[in-house]
């Protein structure tokens, strides 16, 4: 074989596996390469505003993953988003009167929610709803109401 064939070869696969690494980081980055293959169960928090909360966001609890948000939809009686968390059948002990908040993975990361345990006896089961939650802060509101306050404090 020639030198240069050797060097096409060697060329088409540093390609090939540039092509797979990217494949892989594309499916991280989307949360579609994690897949739980055991069972979960569903639970319901209603929100006054979700954000960019998008379905397949994570759900943790003390930083570790314990479900993801299986469905988003908006009630039309309370005129909440509803966010349905599909909370891994491992975690079955989650108190009933647990606190549930949008989060934000960095600065200007995805969103996801966290889970705070309350203190209570009795625990979430399939079907139950999370009484206690906290919307996203939304970038726009927290510099919106900066420049008003800013404002007000100009003119007085």
């Amino acid at each position: 074989m020639s030198k240069m064939r050797q060097i096409e070869i060697l060329v088409g696969a540093f390609m090939a596996a540039g092509f797979v690494a990217l494949f892989f980081l594309a499916m991280q980055v989307s949360n579609l390469g994690t897949v739980n293959t055991g069972g979960s169960y569903k639970v319901l928090a209603r929100f006054d505003n979700i954000g960019g909360l998008k379905v397949k966001s994570p759900v943790t609890m003390a930083g570790v993953e314990v479900g993801r948000v299986v469905d988003i939809y908006y009630d039309r009686k309370d005129f909440r988003a509803v966010a349905v968390l599909g909370i891994y059948s491992q975690y079955d002990g989650i108190p009933d009167d647990t606190f549930a908040k949008i989060l934000t993975a960095g600065l200007l990361g995805e969103q996801y929610v966290g889970l705070d345990p309350g203190g209570s006896d009795q625990v979430l089961g399939d079907g139950s709803e999370i009484p206690i939650t906290q919307s996203a802060l939304v970038l726009e509101e927290i510099i919106g109401q900066f420049i008003y306050g800013k404002a007000q404090e100009g003119a007085n």
